[in-house]
């Protein structure tokens, strides 16, 4: 199966909040984000529990656990060629109805328009 191209969502102003959350995190926090978001790059739709799930409405959570703190990063796929990964939270219970939201703002912003909402290294 061919890797799964893996875009961070970049708001109007140039920022990937994803980026920036990482960057919060403390190293080995980070460690495990990036090797879950290079599952994704290799996994792509077939990505599963206990690594992801489903949320609702195309949204999807890569999970991280790290000592009893659950962090999840909100991402939908563009088709079949790509997964944008759109930020990162802290979860408590379950995820908020507002970082879904959030998540399908910017799905929707970035159908619209990917080239503005791609980030750029």
């Amino acid at each position: 199966m061919p890797e799964t191209r893996v875009i961070f969502y970049q708001d109007e102003d140039g920022t990937a909040s994803l980026l920036e959350w990482l960057d919060s995190l403390s190293s080995k926090v980070q460690l495990k984000c990036l090797a879950r978001i290079e599952r994704l790059k290799q996994e792509g739709h077939a990505l599963r529990r206990p690594e992801a799930d489903f949320l609702r409405d195309k949204i999807y959570e890569l999970r991280v656990g790290f000592n009893g703190i659950n962090y999840r990063m909100l991402y939908f796929f563009h088709g079949n060629i790509a997964a944008v990964v759109s930020h990162g939270i802290v979860k408590e219970d379950k995820v908020p109805s507002k970082e879904i939201d959030k998540a399908i703002e910017r799905m929707r912003k970035f159908e619209r328009n990917p080239e503005t909402h791609t980030y750029q290294e």
